[in-house]
């Protein structure tokens, strides 16, 4: 064994990953798509492509996808590993490992929103909405797809 391997880091079926990451990406697009529609708007009335590239709403853009896309990785990655680490492997499991995910990530900062920054209640059900998406959902469809790599299933 080298000593430059990660032994602590749980492995995941690449596979999963990658389709984790859609999933999450495609769903994080879908709240962001207002967000890129305006700048779609923006690009047709720009006078050249080069103007608009070069403008700062392009450039924002652009690196909202991008952290987006790798948020999403990151996040599927983790979400794959804790799925493995409790040994899930029932849509009843996922669902219940990805609720406490939630409970632990998103549910603070909405009540945060809710009680303390008076956010209207519309908002705020998207954004949870869209969290159990992130979480549940997530847990559920990588419990479909199967997270485990294929040596850690011969053992």
């Amino acid at each position: 064994m080298s000593p430059y391997t990660i032994d602590y880091l749980p492995p995941v079926k690449p596979s999963a990953i990658a389709l984790g990451t859609v999933f999450n990406h495609a769903a994080n697009l879908a709240v962001l798509a207002p967000v890129f529609g305006e700048t779609y708007r923006r690009a047709q009335h720009a006078d050249s492509k080069e103007e608009f590239i070069k403008s700062r709403e392009a450039a924002s853009a652009a690196a909202l996808y991008g952290s987006t896309l790798v948020g999403s990785g990151i996040q599927t990655y983790a979400v794959a590993a804790i799925l493995n680490h409790c040994g899930v492997l029932s849509y009843k499991g996922a669902a219940y490992v990805g609720g406490l995910i939630f409970a632990a990530t998103s549910m603070p900062q909405l009540v945060s929103q809710v009680f303390q920054e008076r956010r209207p209640a519309e908002m705020v059900a998207v954004k949870a909405a869209v969290n159990l998406v992130d979480t549940v959902g997530l847990s559920l469809f990588l419990t479909w797809w199967g997270t485990r790599p294929a040596h850690d299933l011969l053992r």
